[in-house]
């Protein structure tokens, strides 16, 4: 008897149908409307191949969220998704290269979601009986931070034994990724003193010179070696160049491999002091995501993701990477995560962003195969 693998393979062709049709419903996070409309297609597709309904999590300002029950019983495994994408109407069209299939979303994370909607459909098609329920919760605001799904994300994981998170693959190697570097946002505002650039300089306290000077700071606690990055990613001030400016701010991006430095990174943050006499400096933000450290439930679980790899005859190796995910989440809660079992490709965020389509029924296999042994 062929396994969900083989199944896959056979039904390529309708994947990638399927795929297209979701990359089609174009979903920028800050667009509602689109969104909800992509949502709508995404329920088309899982009542198309799975006969199920989703319990609709309204939103005011983002897309509802989604939330898909497949089988029962007292034990839950989780897979966790996003439907959102970063990219604008109309600002990237979809389109076949070869083997590669190129779209916004496409890799983050709409391949994923399909795969993960197939590797459902090959158990069912094969009559593959579970004794666990299976919940795909869809996120509408992932590329945002998850602001109004958190609690949802938490919520779901508290109750499972396992989470699986079906964002992409690092790029090319096709690694899971065992271990996320979390994120801190943080937003610098600066008041000065104006006077005029030419009669009264000495009167005035520049609030872009303050700025300039935590901006060294700041990029100077970057520490390759610890794993720590900060990134001074907007910066601005004054209004026009004969007035010393009397308010400037900064964004701030904080990457950390541990919790433990994330709050030695926010402490710093919090008792920042202004250089110059008569300016202040006020912070604020803080640990949007946690680190998603590697423990030893997650090396378990990835040893079991390996060994199936290896039976479908495909090298599956693990990484940490710097971005965050929802997966962040979940792990912080102590609760097994595996992440980077959606798409194999490259270009998330950037223009030439692409899937590896013979990947996709390998990760759709994978994920199956691990819905069943774990």
């Amino acid at each position: 008897m062929s396994g969900p693998y083989e199944y896959l393979q056979s039904h390529e062709r309708e994947i990638i149908a399927s795929l297209k049709e979701l990359v089609l419903a174009e979903s920028p996070t800050r667009h509602k409307e689109l969104v909800d409309s992509c949502g709508a297609t995404l329920t088309k597709l899982f009542q198309q191949h799975l006969g199920l309904e989703p319990e609709v999590i309204p939103q005011s300002t983002v897309g509802n969220h989604l939330k898909f029950s497949y089988g029962s019983g007292e034990a839950q495994l989780l897979i966790l998704a996003h439907f959102d994408t970063v990219w604008q109407p109309g600002r990237l069209g979809y389109r076949v290269d070869g083997d590669r299939i190129f779209g916004p979303g496409v890799l983050d994370m709409k391949g994923g979601l399909i795969q993960a909607l197939w590797a459902l459909k090959s158990l069912k098609d094969l009559n593959v009986a579970l004794n666990k329920k299976i919940v795909v919760l869809c996120n509408s605001d992932e590329e945002i931070g998850s602001p109004t799904s958190r609690s949802l994300i938490e919520e779901e994981a508290r109750k499972s034994q396992a989470v699986f998170v079906v964002e992409p693959a690092e790029a090319n190697s096709g690694a899971l990724k065992t271990a996320r570097k979390g994120v801190s946002m943080y937003r610098l505002n600066i008041s000065g003193r104006s006077a005029h650039a030419g009669n009264h300089h000495e009167g005035g306290v520049s609030a872009v010179l303050e700025l300039a000077r935590q901006i060294e700071f700041l990029e100077g606690l970057t520490d390759y070696e610890v794993g720590t990055t900060l990134n001074v990613g907007v910066a601005k001030g004054g209004t026009q160049s004969n007035v010393v400016p009397e308010h400037a701010e900064a964004h701030v991006d904080v990457r950390t491999v541990t919790l433990q430095e994330a709050k030695r990174v926010a402490n710093i943050m919090a008792n920042l002091k202004p250089t110059l006499e008569g300016a202040t400096v006020s912070v604020s933000g803080g640990i949007n995501r946690p680190p998603m450290e590697r423990t030893e439930h997650t090396a378990r679980l990835y040893q079991v993701a390996k060994e199936i790899a290896h039976r479908l005859r495909f090298e599956l190796p693990e990484a940490l990477v710097g971005g965050g995910s929802d997966g962040n989440f979940t792990a912080a809660l102590g609760v097994p995560t595996l992440d980077g079992l959606g798409a194999v490709g490259d270009g998330p965020h950037a223009e030439y962003e692409h899937i590896y389509v013979p990947a996709l029924t390998q990760r759709s296999g994978l994920l199956a195969e691990l819905l069943m042994h774990c």
